[in-house]
């Protein structure tokens, strides 16, 4: 079983101009995203498919959501 560090979620970011990126993050790694928001510049981050490099100064939003989202029925 995965620890909550390990646990992955969805990370879309919004960019000037209208393109987005879902990212696919864990805890860990989100965390340092949303950190170096703030500063700029370009950011290199772990994705599940693999690195990816982020022109932070271009991000308009951030969208997070955790794994408990499901869609369906049942409980």
């Amino acid at each position: 079983m995965a620890s909550d560090k390990d646990q992955r979620q969805t990370v879309t970011l919004g960019f000037q101009g209208g393109a987005g990126l879902s990212l696919r993050l864990t805890q860990k790694e989100a965390g340092k995203l949303l950190e170096q928001l703030a500063d700029g510049g370009w950011h290199e981050t772990q994705d599940a498919s693999g690195p990816v490099r982020i022109d932070l100064s271009q991000v308009v939003f951030v969208r997070a959501e955790s794994e408990e989202h499901r869609v369906g029925f049942g409980g």
